[in-house]
């Protein structure tokens, strides 16, 4: 795996993102990104005629299984075999394929086809950026480390309110890797009606929602509101927390963590090389972070270190969108000369 040095062409090339065009649920990072590139570029958004007949320099993609999941197995076969023929098509006329590693793995099981198309989409990949430099790659890939941006000026139209003290907060698509369930099982050992908890997030499935909702009943300080939220709730809801949880069982990028720093409010993580590495970037203060299993203590000890409010406030200037979209425009010209041998 190599992190070259980057180098520019004087030409700016034309970029197909992977995601369709945005719309209420879009990710805001993927919108922002877009927008900072823009500035400097033409990027289109997707669609299987553009990605099958249009022009394009590179070819950016997010979460391939994103690309290829659709609402029934025949509309998802059919994805699978289009997004097939997109990268042979990219290989064939030597288009450079960057990809964002933005987990590890796929959050959920597969189908067969899906994972398929995706191990094609890694071999097909000119070049990889990376959101933290732990992610791991597949050998001998190239790569360049981009951190994810915040959120700018994304929600300030919204109020914000004053944090309640002792209010925990978990938002976010509500999954079982993200450690609900154990989140809730550790507040109620708390035995103190002056802290809360507030889930708050669309569930990723019926049966997810029904356990997180029967985990919760019967403990009035565990309040749940399993739906998306639109930007001026998120922002009230993560405003009014002291303390915004996230127990992943396996932390590696995250924009919950993200918004919740440039709304100025400090998480509670679990120790790793990467968030250890956030923290010494934004201030320890702002990211708790503890070892093991969460439970009572570990978030009693997390509110006792955040109560008195932060000494300074998080330092997020490395995450500048302008400055993050230069980078990515300067991996977009090193895999379009890697795409043609050069």
């Amino acid at each position: 795996m190599v992190d070259p040095a980057p180098t520019r062409p004087h030409g700016r090339p034309r970029v197909l993102q992977s995601f369709a065009e945005p719309g209420p649920t879009t990710n805001p990072h993927l919108v922002l990104l877009m927008r900072a590139l823009r500035r400097s570029t033409v990027v289109e958004t997707f669609s299987w005629r553009r990605a099958l007949l249009s022009r394009y320099d590179v070819l950016h993609v997010h979460w391939p299984e994103v690309v290829v999941t659709k609402t029934t197995r025949l509309r998802t076969l059919a994805a699978v075999v289009a997004f097939a023929a997109t990268l042979v098509r990219c290989r064939l006329r030597r288009t450079a394929v960057v990809r964002t590693a933005h987990n590890v793995a796929p959050h959920e099981h597969l189908p067969w086809a899906t994972s398929a198309v995706l191990r094609l989409c890694d071999r097909t990949t000119t070049w990889w950026i990376r959101l933290n430099p732990t992610t791991p790659l597949p050998p001998g890939a190239r790569a360049t480390t981009v951190p994810l941006g915040d959120y700018g000026d994304w929600y300030a139209a919204h109020p914000e309110p004053s944090p309640v003290p002792g209010r925990l907060v978990h938002v976010g698509i509500v999954r079982p890797y993200k450690g609900v369930l154990e989140l809730v099982g550790a507040f109620r050992e708390i035995d103190d009606d002056a802290v809360s908890l507030r889930i708050a997030g669309r569930p990723g499935s019926p049966a997810t929602a029904a356990e997180v909702a029967e985990a919760a009943a019967g403990d009035p300080r565990v309040q749940v509101a399993l739906r998306h939220l639109d930007d001026a709730e998120l922002v009230a809801e993560v405003g009014a927390g002291q303390l915004v949880v996230l127990p992943y069982r396996n932390m590696h990028n995250s924009g919950a963590l993200l918004l919740a720093l440039t709304l100025r409010r400090p998480v509670l993580v679990p120790a790793n090389p990467v968030t250890d590495a956030l923290a010494d970037e934004v201030g320890a203060w702002w990211v708790q972070r503890y070892d093991g299993p969460v439970t009572g203590a570990v978030l009693a000890s997390a509110l006792a270190a955040v109560a008195d409010g932060p000494p300074a406030p998080p330092d997020l200037s490395g995450r500048d969108w302008d400055v993050l979209a230069e980078r990515h425009l300067d991996v977009y010209a090193d895999a379009v000369r890697a795409a043609h041998g050069r």
